[in-house]
């Protein structure tokens, strides 16, 4: 039989559903994300650091300051560099960049711009890069800034982790974009997802590792018999 997966719509499902059913609000969904990525990436990828996360604007981000706070609690140098004005984090993505910024973490804050000197420097030394750009939402190419900088995390000698799944690979089908992080892991959340029965993303994805989030089991089985029936 083959292993369950996630749509893109079903992955959205099972967050709404956890928190409208069973009453699990989305920040301790986001913290047991990120917490599980964090731990991943000590515990069986072996990361001593430095680790440079690269966040968007949306809940990918928000899983990336997630991870870069428990990355610093277990004594790990990390620095967070953000594509995004930070009035565009709001929800609990802006909750989790509130919480690292008071927290005194090393942060970049990049808006829309890509420069690529000031992100050289910045990812001088990175033992690890998390791809913490895009989510399961995003579609087709990525949008300026954010393809200059896949370009610029895969010509890095890094490793590179990828947040639920490789920025510019397509959920449902994937298919990669012209610009699409290859990653040498991926963290994906509940289970892996539809597109990553695709041959074509094999190259990008790495080694595939479910994270689960803290939805019940009960729920998590009526969501993946609804895809995979």
């Amino acid at each position: 039989m083959p292993s369950p997966t996630l749509t893109r719509q079903q992955a959205r499902e099972l967050d709404r559903r956890a928190t409208d059913e069973f009453g699990l609000p989305s920040l301790a969904l986001m913290e047991n994300a990120g917490r599980g990525c964090a731990d991943l990436l000590i515990d069986k990828l072996r990361a001593a650091g430095p680790v440079v996360i690269c966040c968007g604007k949306g809940n990918n981000a928000g899983d990336g300051f997630v991870i870069a706070r428990h990355l610093d609690l277990r004594g790990l140098a990390v620095r967070v560099l953000v594509w995004a004005d930070p009035e565009e984090l709001t929800g609990d993505a802006g909750v989790n960049f509130g919480v690292i910024r008071k927290s005194g973490l090393p942060v970049e804050v990049f808006g829309d711009e890509f420069d690529p000197q000031r992100m050289t420097a910045a990812c001088a030394g990175a033992e690890w890069i998390v791809d913490a750009l895009l989510g399961t939402g995003a579609r087709g190419q990525p949008r300026p800034p954010l393809d200059a900088v896949v370009r610029a995390v895969n010509a890095h000698p890094a490793r590179v982790l990828a947040i639920d799944l490789p920025s510019g690979l397509d959920c449902d089908t994937g298919a990669p974009a012209a610009d699409t992080i290859r990653a040498d892991a991926t963290a994906t959340f509940v289970a892996p997802k539809a597109g990553f029965k695709n041959p074509a993303a094999a190259a990008y994805l790495g080694q595939v590792h479910v994270i689960q989030i803290g939805a019940p089991r009960v729920l998590v089985a009526k969501v993946l018999n609804s895809v995979n029936q």
